[in-house]
């Protein structure tokens, strides 16, 4: 935020020139009420001990040189036990539609070098179309690449293929049992196999192309239902997400880990940390020293890997690649894994710093007030490809990304395909769509707004409505610094509810477009277009459609 910086940078200067030095633990912010300034410091409490002064002379003192100095402070004034309040003139805030006009689409991006990071997401078991759950992780994960790389990141975006271990041999063996079923031969049915009608669906077209089928000898017959299904499921689900604007730049086979010696790398890294050893004809991971509740096997005494096996050969692996910045998206029901999994960072000799988790809660998906039943090995569910035909794309990645992901969310269907005000994506679409009408009808009446606006133009800005959404697009960037730095997607539709929420009240207290006022309807035209162009960087963000009309 710009405003920050210019009082950063001018406090910094005073604070030296009094002989001292800028506290670590300085904290500029808006005050909670609007009222008492734009911005809150607290520098002068964490300065007076060293000062030898009273907080609040400090405070004083430091804000008399503000508003003699820096002629962008139109007040500043000492408050509470030791606070500086500052508001800054509206000229300075008017300052902001330039900043907007000169940078377009890359408002808000910052201009730090950040790191190398790899997220991964999503990576449901090919076992079955991806269901709402899956949605949401979806669209958690791709925004917040988009996010990251605003702020400065470098993101690379990986899907990691379960394409080995017993779901999948379930997957063949429900096919396989489908097949001789269709085929009316004999068939005795497991407790837990997979029941939906895609299964029976790939049996089917199994039959019709090879009839002979269910003669094989069952164990090739399995492997090769195991091979058709996952394939098609997983065609199936990239096809799913690329329909929701989800990009995945590596699809990550589990298999190729042993394949490639991924396994034995990570276990080389574990055991040069001393932290494995060999028990009963099995190899472990001594987590407990890490912070785990115990240790955990990794090879299984009839050399069988573990899961865990496998998920730190593939974290280990993507360290081997470069990335600095390990971000996985996971379901809420592995909350209890991250102990674990941070114990093998630690063991690989990273830094904690440099893995974390975003869990995802679950959707509970309302169809006319009523829960819709989801169970993939039941084919009760709704499928995310299903949701995206009834309410849209837009719609289902806004209602995904409208709460914090580790809360659960109540996703209503009908509501989400309302076109009304009480559709949360509906609201900051129409701000989009309603700017770019006031634009249009401008053109159309002779109006000619300037591509780049001088303060001269702008200066019948002077309302406190016209404040209000300066002061929101300007905090445009800190918003997107914050939110990275949280990984809390959810604060950019937040943001952009709050700045449609200003733009619907601003339009409908004041006329923009003025027959007897050119001057004042240039500059409304260019807040405007900068708000607009605000609300088109936070959609984008999202991964949400901005549209001109509605």
């Amino acid at each position: 935020m710009r405003a920050i910086e210019t009082l950063r940078t001018a406090l910094a200067a005073i604070i030296e020139e009094e002989g001292l030095a800028w506290p670590v633990k300085t904290v500029i912010e808006p005050p909670r009420d609007p009222r008492h300034g734009d911005l809150s410091v607290n520098s002068a409490m964490l300065l007076a001990k060293e000062a030898k002064t009273n907080p609040r002379e400090l405070a004083q003192k430091f804000a008399q040189k503000l508003q003699e100095r820096c002629p962008d402070v139109e007040k500043a004034e000492a408050a509470g036990p030791g606070f500086c309040n500052v508001t800054f003139s509206q000229a300075f805030w008017r300052e902001t539609v330039a900043d907007i006009e000169s940078a377009g689409q890359s408002y808000g991006e910052s201009k730090e070098p950040g790191r190398k990071v790899l997220i991964e997401y999503v990576s449901a078991n090919p076992t079955g179309p991806l269901h709402v759950g899956h949605g949401r992780g979806a669209a958690v994960g791709d925004s917040l690449t988009r996010l990251l790389r605003k702020a400065g990141h470098h993101v690379h975006t990986e899907y990691y293929i379960n394409d080995a271990g017993r779901q999948m041999r379930l997957l063949g063996l429900s096919v396989w049992l489908r097949a001789l079923e269709l085929a009316g031969r004999p068939v005795e049915w497991p407790e837990d196999y997979y029941k939906g009608d895609y299964i029976i669906d790939i049996a089917r077209e199994m039959l019709e192309a090879n009839p002979g089928l269910p003669d094989m000898p069952a164990a090739e017959g399995e492997d090769m239902c195991y091979d058709k299904a996952m394939n098609d499921i997983l065609n199936g689900i990239k096809d799913d997400l690329r329909d929701f604007r989800v990009e995945h730049l590596r699809w990550f086979s589990e298999k190729t880990l042993v394949e490639n010696g991924a396994v034995d790398a990570a276990f080389a890294a574990l055991g040069k940390s001393g932290y494995t050893y060999d028990k009963d004809n099995a190899f472990w991971f001594a987590t407990e020293q890490l912070g785990d509740d115990k240790n955990r096997v990794l090879k299984k005494s009839d050399g069988t890997l573990t899961y865990f096996a496998s998920d730190i050969a593939y974290h280990h692996d993507k360290f081997e690649r470069g990335f600095d910045w390990l971000i996985d998206i996971w379901g809420a029901d592995h909350h209890g894994y991250i102990p674990r999994m941070r114990a093998a960072i630690t063991a690989m000799g990273k830094d904690q710093s440099s893995f974390d988790v975003v869990l995802i809660q679950l959707v509970n998906l309302l169809r006319e007030g009523q829960p819709v039943s989801m169970s993939t090995r039941a084919g009760t569910f709704e499928t995310l490809s299903d949701v995206i035909k009834e309410v849209g794309t837009d719609a289902a990645r806004f209602m995904f990304l409208s709460r914090k992901s580790d809360s659960p969310l109540d996703f209503d269907l009908e509501l989400a395909k309302q076109r009304s005000m009480d559709n949360p994506v509906y609201y900051v679409q129409y701000a989009h769509a309603r700017i770019c009408a006031v634009l249009r009808r401008a053109a159309e009446r002779g109006f000619d707004l300037p591509v780049k606006t001088d303060a001269a133009l702008l200066a019948s800005l002077d309302t406190s409505e016209d404040m209000a959404l300066l002061r929101k697009v300007a905090g445009f960037e800190d918003m997107l610094g914050s939110a990275a730095q949280s990984l809390g997607v959810h604060h950019v539709s937040h943001y952009l509810t709050e700045l449609a929420g200003l733009l619907h009240s601003y339009y409908a207290k004041h006329q923009v477009l003025l027959a007897d006022d050119a001057p004042r309807t240039l500059a409304r035209l260019a807040l405007l277009r900068s708000v607009g162009q605000v609300v088109r960087n936070g959609l984008d963000v999202l991964g949400v459609s901005a549209p001109e009309s509605m």
